[in-house]
């Protein structure tokens, strides 16, 4: 990254990154608002977004573009995929690798030389699938 470009870290910025480290839920900008604001009153919802556009961004945290909700936030940079539940929108870690090579199979019928990829999969939770009724 060129020096200009250089992360400055800022007070806000390592609250909204620690904060977001601890959370395992891949909040949203505004759960993680809620969350954050706890230790700083003071700070606004609009400089959480801010601060999660420039970390992601700058490659420090993972923006999630998962279907049907919010964008989600991941401070885990990790290899791994996830999976979102169709009936409340929670969104969960997959650790290990994919059983194939999923990026070989599709470079050799796409003509593409595929530099990575995201993979998510969708069901119900353990709590949603409690609350579906049987039939």
């Amino acid at each position: 990254m060129p020096p200009e470009q250089v992360l400055r870290q800022t007070r806000q910025r390592n609250v909204i990154l620690q904060e977001l480290q601890r959370m395992k839920s891949h909040p949203s900008a505004d759960e993680l608002y809620q969350r954050v604001r706890r230790r700083h009153p003071g700070l606004s919802l609009s400089t959480v977004y801010r601060n999660l556009d420039v970390l992601s961004e700058q490659g420090v945290i993972q923006k999630l573009d998962v279907g049907g909700t919010q964008r989600r936030y991941d401070g885990d940079l990790s290899e791994h995929h996830h999976i979102r539940c169709t009936g409340c929108g929670r969104v969960d870690d997959l650790s290990g690798n994919l059983p194939c090579c999923i990026e070989d199979a599709f470079a050799g019928r796409s003509g593409y030389k595929i530099t990575g990829h995201r993979l998510e999969l969708t069901g119900l939770c353990p709590k949603c699938r409690r609350k579906k009724p049987r039939r």
